[in-house]
């Protein structure tokens, strides 16, 4: 199946996609937009492009597990991005998947306004690998 990530942010947004056999996420693209419904639309739009199945929102919970205004947010893009298509919504715990993407960011060397261009969509990227690892465990 080929689902597409969202790793939700004020500015920017990262998304990714991974191939119909879930082996391997890729990241897509950063959106640069801020209002929420513009947003879920070009989300959309990239999500029927790629021919997506699924579209996952990263929930980025509080290291307890609670939801913050954060992850509210989050849950608000995910429930505009389901007004606008059929394709199914899911939402999937992204903690410390930007620190993550920095760290793997750094130790390719990738610095500055480039990394600043890049870090969303490879957090994007980290949010799908570890959902559709899940899936692989799961069944």
């Amino acid at each position: 199946m080929i689902i597409l990530s969202v790793d939700y942010g004020d500015k920017r947004t990262g998304v990714a996609v991974c191939d119909k056999l879930e082996m391997l996420a890729s990241p897509v693209c950063v959106i640069n937009e801020w209002n929420p419904e513009a947003l879920a639309e070009k989300i959309v739009a990239v999500a029927c492009e790629k021919k997506a199945e699924m579209i996952v929102v990263g929930l980025p919970k509080n290291m307890d597990g609670s939801k913050g205004f954060r992850a509210e947010a989050c849950e608000n893009l995910g429930e505009l991005i389901k007004s606008k298509t059929e394709i199914p919504v899911s939402f999937w715990d992204e903690r410390l998947t930007t620190v993550s993407a920095h760290r793997i960011l750094s130790e390719n060397n990738v610095r500055g306004k480039k990394r600043k261009n890049v870090v969303d969509a490879v957090a994007a990227e980290i949010i799908l690998q570890d959902f559709i690892e899940s899936r692989k465990y799961k069944s």
